[in-house]
Order: structure tokens, then C-alpha cells, then sequence
């Protein structure tokens, strides 16, 4: 079976720390989940960022040429699509 967790070493702030753990807060949990987001998040990031001239382009065309999907967003009536 391969080991899914290695060892690190972090630094934190002691009395932090020392309020963390006298709260029963795991911090090594806290510290993976906190670490799992800001990688989801600077990969999104990333990907926007390597993509703004496609966005760029899109918005665009659309500009030109009007969504090709406009009916199906907007009824007789009112908007039947919404975020």
C-alpha cells in the first residue's frame, strides 16, 4: 500500500498553537485543508490567467454577434435563465 501523507515540518505562531491544541483542533487537518484550497484556488487562478485572451475574444464576438444562445436565455416575457 503506498503512503498517501508524508512528514513536514512547519513553523507556526506558539500561541496559536498552544490555543489550538488546548481546543482539540487538529492542526495538521487544518493546515491540509487550508493548503488543498489555496492550491484549488491558484490553479483557477492560473487558468484564468492563461485564458484571458480567449475570454478576451469571446466577449468580443459576442459584442459583434450577440450570444448564439440569446433565445433560450431570454423569453416572451422575461428571462428564463438566471445565475
Amino acid at each position: 500500500m503506498t503512503e498517501t501523507k508524508r512528514n513536514t515540518s512547519l513553523f507556526l505562531d506558539a500561541d496559536v498553537l498552544k490555543s489550538a491544541s488546548e481546543l482539540g483542533i487538529d492542526v495538521s487537518a487544518v493546515a491540509e485543508a487550508a493548503l488543498i484550497n489555496a492550491v484549488a484556488e491558484t490553479r483557477r487562478n492560473n487558468w484564468l490567467a492563461e485564458n484571458a485572451d480567449a475570454f478576451a475574444e469571446q466577449s468580443d464576438w459576442h459584442e459583434r454577434h450577440g450570444h448564439p444562445l440569446r433565445d433560450i436565455f431570454i423569453a416572451p416575457g422575461g428571462a428564463s435563465w438566471t445565475r
